[in-house]
């Protein structure tokens, strides 16, 4: 450690209140009482939000410039409080005495998080407020916490801008995708023509495997498969064993369409992948629909286009049978209409709409090196103020 630099802990220091929650009969969402916070939720990047819970009855209080920290998981993140609160179970405030400044407290617990949250991998559930009093805390008299300080905050401003305008070029660069992918189908030329998809195609559901089975060891794609390029060669698929030998009815090949029918989320119903090379025997889940087309004149890749398109999935979506759990079926799916120009022209917009999204692809992977890049930075600095070396 540097010369001048002392080894204390966080107790020395500082006041750490444990949160309690009051009972929940005296919570309200009116404004009645003291705002009150329960855990991470209502955190900001470096200061609370605004309540949605408040309670007329007060158990342990953090005050103004005290120092919200998670003590469930998750364990570590930290952000000010900007007003007296109430804080519950989830919380713990810190408050920095008259030898500590505040601030210089923040970003030496920012260094720290990543130790406090689990080490060699696992998480801790909790910590308890003997454990934070115990933090090992870097200090050094007041001017130079301020330093310190002042130079974080100049740098951890420029790479906030630095963040935002990353993730603004991140969201443009899909946004100019979905853009151009629904213009294609909103602004057709001459010569199309709008058909079923039961029309163009044949359907059947997965297959719903046991453990208990005993026969064939198949390789089957389910729902987490569908992050993937939606025509690139399935890889990583988990295996199942089937009931005797699968049939070849219920395995995939090169130019199926597997859509998910349900899972319990709202966010997965209708999503779409284009089966690749098929190099092994392949199944899919009951989570999942097969279609495979079964007339000529269509191009799967240009089909898969539209089913991947903002209209086309808010189509399925809302067609969904359910109440609690919305899920697709055969019948939904066969009456989707598809807009379809001339074979030469889908193969033609296929090209189109594949190399747009290589484009918008690499420059997502730029953006989002960037982003990680910048989180790094923080790191590093963090790092360099609490070792003595800026």
């Amino acid at each position: 450690m540097k010369k001048g630099w002392q080894s204390k802990q966080i107790g020395d220091l500082c006041e750490v209140i444990a949160g309690q929650s009051p009972e929940g009969k005296f919570y309200n969402s009116e404004g009645k009482g003291m705002a009150f916070y329960q855990g991470k939720k209502d955190f900001g990047k470096k200061f609370i939000e605004a309540p949605t819970t408040w309670t007329t009855q007060t158990t342990k209080i953090a005050k103004e410039g005290d120092i919200l920290m998670s003590v469930r998981a998750p364990v570590g993140p930290v952000n000010f409080a900007t007003d007296e609160v109430c804080i519950g179970r989830g919380l713990a405030a810190i408050r920095s005495g008259s030898e500590l400044d505040r601030n210089f407290l923040f970003y030496q617990l920012l260094h720290l998080q990543p130790e406090i949250a689990g080490k060699e991998g696992a998480v801790f559930a909790s910590i308890n407020k003997s454990e934070i009093k115990a933090l090992p805390l870097s200090f050094v008299p007041l001017p130079e916490q301020r330093q310190i300080v002042s130079i974080l905050d100049e740098a951890f401003d420029g790479i906030a801008t630095a963040k935002a305008n990353a993730e603004k070029n991140l969201q443009n660069a899909r946004a100019l995708f979905e853009s151009h992918l629904n213009a294609v189908f909103t602004q057709r030329g001459e010569g199309w023509v709008e058909r079923p998809l039961g029309e163009m195609a044949m359907f059947r559901n997965g297959i719903n495997f046991t453990k208990s089975s005993r026969g064939e060891s198949v390789k089957i794609v389910g729902v987490k498969d569908f992050q993937q390029n939606f025509w690139a060669p399935l890889a990583g698929l988990d295996a199942v064993t089937t009931e005797g030998t699968l049939p070849d009815s219920d395995t995939l090949q090169e130019g199926d369409l597997l859509f998910v029918r349900s899972n319990g989320n709202m966010e997965l119903i209708g999503r779409s992948i284009l089966v690749g090379k098929v190099a092994d025997k392949i199944t899919h889940s009951g989570f999942t629909i097969r279609a495979r087309f079964n007339c000529k004149g269509v191009v799967p890749k240009f089909v898969c286009r539209f089913l991947k398109s903002n209209t086309a999935r808010r189509k399925m979506i809302d067609s969904g049978i359910g109440t609690n759990i919305k899920s697709l079926n055969q019948a939904t799916l066969s009456s989707l209409v598809v807009p379809l120009p001339s074979t030469v022209e889908q193969t033609r917009l296929a090209k189109q709409l594949e190399a747009i999204e290589d484009e918008t692809q690499r420059l997502e992977s730029i953006y989002q090196r960037k982003l990680t890049a910048l989180d790094e930075l923080k790191k590093s600095l963090l790092h360099q103020a609490f070792s003595g070396e800026l």
